[in-house]
């Protein structure tokens, strides 16, 4: 079943759109929903070398040119793909999200989950990051 999240006028150009989605087994995930030139497209908000950092700690992800950055050690993931090229995440791949695009809304269609809430997860023990890049 398909679940409107947000349209996509709502997803910054360069930054992300954060929302909350429930697993089948009840955990709570955050997703980050990035534009496209062509589209829009999903992850799973953490970084593959370190999966308790989070890519967007609530004010958009860092960008640069068309690559997500990892605040904390500066890996750099391709919009488009989730791959990463360097760093210490160097050869992963971010966790994609199902999400399709009709007439300019975005809509959840992973069938393993559920549409919480647009925002980050309420939990406030997941670390911050320690790093000082900013871009």
């Amino acid at each position: 079943m398909a679940t409107l999240v947000t349209s996509v006028d709502d997803i910054p150009e360069d930054g992300s759109y954060l929302f909350t989605v429930e697993a089948a087994d009840g955990e709570t995930e955050e997703v980050i929903l990035v534009r496209l030139e062509d589209g829009v497209s999903a992850w799973k908000n953490f970084c593959q070398h370190e999966t308790d950092q989070r890519l967007d700690l609530g004010e958009g992800v860092a960008r640069r040119d068309d690559q997500i950055i990892c605040p904390k050690h500066g890996s750099a993931f391709d919009v488009g793909s989730g791959y990463c090229g360097n760093g210490p995440a160097a050869g992963s791949t971010l966790e994609e999200v199902d999400v399709t695009v009709r007439h300019g809304q975005v809509y959840l269609t992973d069938d393993d989950l559920e549409f919480s809430h647009e925002g980050g997860s309420d939990e406030d023990d997941t670390p911050g990051s320690s790093s000082h890049l900013r871009f």
